[in-house]
């Protein structure tokens, strides 16, 4: 029988949007880890990773390109041409004040914050595959012009960040949109989870190998390998990544079928209709952006801050200490692994329901993160180092929990609303810094406790908020009987 008939005859017997999950039994031979399905993840999870290595390179290689107080004058940097005057390893350095060197790192945050949102409504009606791979291709092409815009000048050099970060938010809108139709509801979490977590594996790599490429060859080859690589990427994409399975040329007809039939009911067909007016009235949607504001507030002081607040409270600087760096990324990766796995074994083995699924890991992935965060002014640096790298892995649990709510409850719209969860966190991760600036100011081991305080109060907050309003069912204005328009 042919897919579509299939699809057809679940969805006229099913009356229950979530008989699909029953459609694993129909199917007992189609493999897990050995299918495209999963394939795709891990194609999501690459083009991530080559994204977020990508974004992270310039916060490692700006330590190599700015010209320090013990340098010789043979640094400073002529802007007659590239490669101007050089230090000793032959690359050059630039006199970028810190308010520079901030404006830059921040560059990109605000080209996210103009494309993620309609990337996100394009992708969930057109497919994501083209806007991710030709935006992927644009940031790769930017990301090996850096170090020749930043000879020319720092107009230059921000005009790239910043299309870079437009770029990129395109990217992260689009790629939800690949996993209403290619993600079973048992398996949702781990496959979304999957593609997720290679942002962390990006900046964990860029971490361990920056310091290396920064001393040898010089700083300029970290943003020349990531960008060709992911030009090199974006042929691969092209060839192996398909909107849906009924497209996919490589996937057997068992799998194809049991995709098919298992996302049966879930209300993802694409359409141009944007209900925003009755999503911004209901509390499940609200129950998603609250804690995702709540919860970066607390990540970003994790890893904007983390240098300073080991400076000035335990007299650490781990600048230069890639491992320690690198720590909390790899274990909130194995978090998020750990934890999506556990979420669909609950789900699979009907051990709890979804809601109580999302509600336990947004529980989990907010409680004792804030506990960890203030008990920290009150131990050592040891104690205090390890419970950093606690609070940030186990606040990755949440990617089983609130974060990926959308996919439950606006099949259709996950992109959007997804995209909509990123705005607000890059907006928190611009408050969040300045705020924790205002508290240490007055005074270091007093304005930490206060930063600590507030983070976890307001992390707290968005936990309650979502187990108080979260659900998991499909919202009215989500499913195809609506015909509410933007």
């Amino acid at each position: 029988m042919d897919p579509l008939e299939t699809a057809n005859t679940l969805m006229r017997e099913s009356t229950n949007p979530q008989e699909g999950e029953g459609s694993k039994e129909q199917h007992p031979k189609v493999k897990r880890f050995c299918s495209v399905r999963y394939a795709m993840a891990i194609m999501i999870h690459l083009c991530n990773l080559v994204v977020s290595a990508q974004n992270f390179s310039l916060s490692i290689a700006i330590i190599a390109m700015v010209k320090h107080p013990g340098q010789s004058n043979q640094s400073n940097v002529s802007t007659e041409g590239y490669p101007g005057a050089t230090t000793d390893t032959g690359v050059p350095v630039y006199e970028w004040s810190s308010e520079i060197q901030g404006f830059l790192l921040s560059a990109m945050i605000g080209g996210t914050l103009i494309t993620t949102m309609p990337s996100g409504y394009f992708a969930g009606v057109l497919g994501g595959k083209k806007l991710s791979g030709l935006s992927l291709l644009i940031c790769s092409v930017l990301s090996i012009l850096i170090p020749l815009a930043a000879d020319y000048g720092l107009s230059y050099l921000f005009l790239i960040r910043i299309v870079q970060g437009m770029a990129q938010g395109i990217i992260f809108g689009a790629l939800p949109s690949f996993w209403p139709k290619w993600a079973p509801p048992l398996e949702r979490t781990q496959l979304s989870t999957i593609g997720f977590s290679g942002l962390t594996m990006g900046n964990f790599i860029i971490i361990l190998v920056g310091g290396f490429l920064c001393e040898s060859p010089g700083w300029p080859s970290m943003f020349y390998i990531s960008g060709g690589i992911g030009c090199i990427y974006c042929i691969i994409w092209f060839s192996l990544v398909y909107d849906d399975p009924m497209n996919h040329p490589f996937i057997n007809e068992s799998e194809k079928e049991y995709i098919i039939s298992s996302v049966t009911g879930q209300d993802n067909s694409s359409s141009w209709s944007l209900p925003f007016k009755a999503m911004i009235k209901t509390l499940a949607f609200w129950a998603i952006i609250v804690p995702s504001f709540c919860r970066f507030w607390l990540i970003s002081n994790f890893t904007i801050s983390l240098p300073s607040l080991l400076d000035n409270m335990f007299e650490l600087n781990i600048k230069r200490t890639g491992f320690l760096s690198a720590l909390p990324l790899i274990s909130s990766w194995v978090s998020m692994t750990l934890g999506s796995y556990i979420a669909d074994f609950l789900l699979s083995k009907k051990i709890l329901r979804l809601i109580r699924v999302r509600k336990l890991f947004t529980f989990l992935g907010m409680l004792l993160p804030s506990l960890f965060t203030v008990a920290i002014p009150y131990v050592n640096s040891i104690t205090a180092i390890t419970f950093l790298i606690l609070a940030n892995s186990l606040s990755h649990l949440c990617y089983s929990g609130f974060m990926i709510n959308p996919l439950d409850i606006a099949p259709r719209y996950a992109s959007f609303i997804m995209g909509l969860q990123t705005v607000f966190m890059s907006i928190s991760a611009l408050i969040s810094p300045i705020v924790t600036g205002y508290f240490i100011k007055q005074d270091a081991a007093t304005g930490w406790k206060n930063v600590f305080f507030l983070s976890s109060a307001i992390n707290l907050l968005g936990m309650v908020f979502y187990l108080i309003f979260g659900q998991a069912d499909i919202q009215d204005w989500a499913k195809d009987h609506r015909l509410t328009r933007f």
